[in-house]
């Protein structure tokens, strides 16, 4: 896989070339390593596209973690407890998750224990392959990645996604690139408020 565009929202990409330039290389590199014809392995079942042989979404999956996962890249659960009472949840939102129970529980709330989770992190950069259904890109930008950023788990978020061209070769419902741009683009320049990185690849 290569890269063939990127975007810096918040100067996200800045941060990275000046504090972690090694794990920007490192990102390169694992892309790089994915061998996207090796991936050109599913059958499609689809009205419009029956018997194309289209790029797997899991495959490329499988390259992603087996390549993030060798150099280090783990797992992250955000953990945080929440209630259907609005100032009570404005009050505790950002404190740790046991001192976010008890209040709710001393309130005469039931809490319930929710988190976010990112597949990638590595000191203090996430890193969400999305290769899903189109809506998974907002609940990346505008939940995950900011919820970890708003936590101070993370500094920079960054969401990679296939281009139009790779899209075209995969079943219907995918996201890319080119229209996530514009969904961040038009939100103007501070929403999401957190540092991201967003790159389309392709084969």
């Amino acid at each position: 896989m290569r890269i063939a565009a990127q975007y810096s929202h918040l100067n996200g990409l800045e941060y990275m070339l000046v504090h972690h330039k090694e794990l920007w290389d490192e990102i390169q590199v694992v892309i790089a390593s994915v061998d996207a014809e090796a991936c050109k392995t599913k059958l499609s079942k689809e009205k419009t596209m029956r018997g194309r042989l289209l790029y797997s979404p899991v495959a490329m999956n499988d390259e992603f973690t087996a390549s993030f996962r060798k150099k280090g890249w783990t797992e992250r659960r955000n953990t945080f407890w929440v209630t259907d009472d609005e100032k009570l949840m404005r009050g505790v939102y950002n404190q740790p998750a046991g001192v976010q129970k008890k209040a709710i529980r001393d309130a005469g709330r039931e809490p319930i224990m929710s988190y976010n989770q990112t597949d990638f992190v590595k000191n203090r950069i996430a890193v969400e392959v999305q290769f899903g259904k189109y809506a998974f890109v907002a609940h990346d930008l505008f939940v995950k990645h900011l919820s970890f950023y708003v936590s101070d788990i993370i500094d920079v978020g960054i969401e990679i996604l296939p281009m139009k061209e790779l899209e075209r070769e995969m079943s219907s419902g995918v996201p890319y690139y080119e229209r996530d741009l514009v969904n961040v683009l038009r939100q103007g320049r501070g929403v999401p408020a957190v540092p991201l990185v967003l790159v389309g690849i392709a084969p």
